[in-house]
């Protein structure tokens, strides 16, 4: 298993999961727990999303997309 993303947050480690898994990656979060323990102090670098080093390509290109707003919502669509 590889690190392929560094999160702010647990809600953003799981977002990105689960975009990952809708584009047919594993994926897994790691360090979701420890941001309870440290309460109000910023987490950095401490919750990762980590995949099996065979997606990592494929996995950095969904992350790459995601990160230019290919998924966003725009507020002119009809949800």
């Amino acid at each position: 298993m590889i690190s392929i993303y560094n999160a702010t947050s647990t809600t953003e480690a799981h977002l990105i999961k689960g975009l990952l898994e809708q584009h047919g990656v594993e994926a897994q979060v790691s360090g979701h727990y420890l941001q309870g323990a440290l309460g109000e102090l910023p987490v950095i670098d401490l919750i990762q999303v980590i995949v099996d080093e065979n997606d990592e390509e494929r996995a950095l290109k969904v992350i790459e997309d995601y990160e230019a707003g290919k998924y966003a919502i725009s507020d002119d669509e009809d949800n």
